[in-house]
């Protein structure tokens, strides 16, 4: 009989164990089974001109509900409606069809181009969901969506505070709620660029980093927060209670 139960417990340990080695595979989730390689093309920036300047800019309007706070300019061209502010913070100018608005979504137009048309032979397709995966410098694409869920997302420069992460995506972008994006040895959020094929949204309380270039629109749930820039080309962005800062 006390033969038996030691048997039993070794087995348990021994799932455990095995459990416990099988969750800490780097690199790896049920949409992208294969490691995130290393790449050895070097992508240069995505030059934003006179976007640059602008923690959001959209198409058609700019609407928020809440103690939004955005540091940085607010843009809006060719649309004219821009409420919430206040009670929502502007640490920055309000452009709305001025010529600095006009400019920068031209220079917006160029700069999505310019990543979308992004190629190397060094390119890594991702699909799904990229939770729990870490990115080095380089260029990723994916033919349909992408979502941070069931984990969260780190880019990782190894080092080199200059190194530029380009990601492609064919069609929408979502976060889900309470979802983190980290950055990793040097990685900057300035050099992280987000070409998305028609919409971006992201979930209540999410914590996202870099440059969302969107076809369509971009919406913040609550509390969601961003450090860089927010830039629909045709739609509108809607935001509530949520942090943007450009730098």
């Amino acid at each position: 009989m006390k033969t038996k139960k030691l048997v039993s417990i070794f087995a348990v340990v021994a799932l455990v164990l095995f459990s416990g080695c099988k969750n800490d595979e780097p690199n790896v989730n049920a949409d992208n089974p294969t490691a995130i390689p290393d790449q050895t093309i070097i992508m240069p920036t995505v030059p934003m001109a006179g976007a640059a300047d602008f923690a959001l800019l959209a198409g058609s309007a700019i609407t928020s509900t809440g103690a939004t706070d955005i540091t940085g300019n607010l843009g809006l061209s060719p649309g004219s409606s821009i409420g919430g502010f206040p009670p929502g913070i502007l640490n920055g100018t309000q452009q709305i069809n001025t010529n600095l608005a006009t400019q920068a979504k031209l220079d917006l137009t160029a700069a999505y181009n310019d990543a979308a048309g992004r190629t190397s032979t060094d390119i890594v397709t991702l699909s799904g969901n990229i939770g729990g995966l870490t990115l080095t410098p380089g260029l990723y694409k994916t033919t349909s969506s992408l979502a941070i869920s069931s984990g969260d997302l780190t880019f990782d420069a190894k080092g080199n505070a200059d190194a530029v992460f380009i990601i492609q995506i064919a069609s929408s972008l979502t976060t889900t709620s309470g979802r983190q994006v980290f950055l990793k040895n040097n990685a900057s959020a300035s050099n992280i660029f987000w070409q998305v094929g028609s919409s971006a949204t992201f979930g209540t309380t999410s914590v996202f980093k870099g440059t969302i270039m969107a076809m369509q629109s971009i919406t913040f749930n609550t509390g969601a927060t961003l450090q860089g820039r927010a830039m629909a080309r045709t739609g509108g962005i809607v935001l509530a209670g949520n942090k943007i800062i450009n730098n």
